[in-house]
């Protein structure tokens, strides 16, 4: 059985994610694993969303928060929260190699068709080059 002591779990905050988190946690729970919660966000556009972005209540302080509300069930396993800014496939891989990491834990949307085209896919740019298992999940059907 490979040993599993750091797990990766990167967020876009979406309900694929919160699946992805759960399926984690039990991960770093039953092996006593460190979790590392990684949110990358992406650089800003133009000069006039860079300036609402240092606004008093600022755009990275809200993004903190969101990140931080995964929480270690009954503290049973370390978490690590990470924020980072840039492209979210190349963040990824880099935190995952720099850590490093046993295990990558992600949420899928499983887009389709003209909307993976246009959108890509950065679970699917993990999987293709990450150097560790990577374990995609998605939300159950309603």
């Amino acid at each position: 059985m490979l040993p599993i002591r750091t797990i990766l779990f990167p967020t876009d905050f979406s309900e694929c994610s919160e699946a992805a988190f759960r399926l984690a946690s039990s991960f770093a729970r039953d092996y006593g694993a460190r979790l590392i919660a990684l949110h990358v966000y992406p650089p800003p556009l133009d000069h006039g969303e860079e300036v609402a972005r240092r606004a008093p209540d600022s755009y990275e302080e809200s993004l903190w928060k969101s990140l931080q509300a995964h929480r270690a069930d009954e503290l049973k396993y370390d978490i690590d929260y990470q924020l980072v800014e840039g492209n979210a496939a190349g963040e990824i891989l880099r935190v995952a190699a720099d850590r490093p990491c046993e295990l990558i834990v992600m949420g899928t949307h499983g887009r389709s068709g003209i909307e993976r085209l246009l959108l890509g896919s950065v679970a699917e740019q993990v999987i293709r080059q990450a150097t560790c298992p990577v374990l995609t999940t998605k939300p159950a059907p309603m």
